[in-house]
């Protein structure tokens, strides 16, 4: 991997920090967005140094088209794009639907999914080999919350995640020949600030293996999907859930 770009959209923090440590640690120049908190995100890219990789700290929100535009064209710069993983979301307050406002609603679509296609537009005119690149893997960190539906919690969340599902098996088909594979990561319950203590013990609970997963158990499989080693593998949507 030597050379090649790898774009983290919401490496800064969670899962997304243990892909871009991980994405370095095999060879990545890794480009980490971040949407505020600047500080996190530098201590991040600095421990990445300190550890023999490299990344670059990049401000964006992951609902502003032109901010994933500038994103883009940063990484762009530093060599060919060939591995994108959107790993940013956000689930609002829990709530039934009857008492969620539209703003958060709307705002989660936008984050969620809004954002993912965004990103993958970008990445497929970078990485496509109809428009000149060479190539590269897509990895969308969907949920198992799309399969279970958040009832009483965040219904909406669970619904932007399944628009992440189908979007990731169309775009698959689409990009195919063009030298891109696309696949979803759906983790369970993963130690991260996401989820209070309190919900990470509920989480825990409902799982077969009886805990929840470290954000780099998540790190693993999406780097297994971007690498050779998945090279006929697209279209997927790996469960990282232990079992629920």
């Amino acid at each position: 991997m030597a050379g090649k770009v790898a774009i983290i959209v919401g490496g800064s923090r969670g899962i997304g920090a243990a892909v871009a440590r991980l994405a370095a640690a095999r060879g990545y120049r890794v480009v980490l967005s971040y949407a505020s908190r600047a500080e996190e995100a530098e201590k991040l890219a600095a421990r990445i140094a300190a550890e023999g990789g490299e990344a670059h700290a990049v401000q964006a929100d992951a609902s502003r088209e032109g901010d994933l535009v500038a994103l883009f064209d940063r990484a762009a710069a530093l060599g060919p794009v060939s591995a994108l993983v959107y790993s940013t979301g956000i689930t609002g307050v829990p709530s039934p639907l009857a008492d969620a406002s539209a703003d958060t609603l709307r705002q989660v679509i936008d984050v969620n999914l809004v954002g993912a296609m965004l990103a993958a537009r970008e990445g497929v005119r970078r990485m496509s080999t109809a428009r000149g690149g060479q190539g590269g893997a897509i990895v969308l960190i969907s949920s198992r919350a799309a399969g279970l539906g958040s009832a009483g919690e965040y219904v909406w969340y669970a619904a932007s995640k399944g628009g992440m599902d189908s979007f990731a098996i169309g775009l698959s088909k689409e990009v195919g020949a063009e030298g891109i594979r696309v696949n979803c990561v759906s983790p369970g319950p993963v130690a991260t600030d996401m989820l209070s203590a309190e919900r990470q013990a509920l989480g825990a609970s409902r799982v077969p293996l009886q805990r929840v997963a470290q954000p780099e158990e998540i790190a693993e499989a999406v780097l297994y999907l971007l690498s050779d080693a998945a090279s006929f593998v697209t279209g997927a949507n790996l469960a990282v859930s232990g079992g629920a």
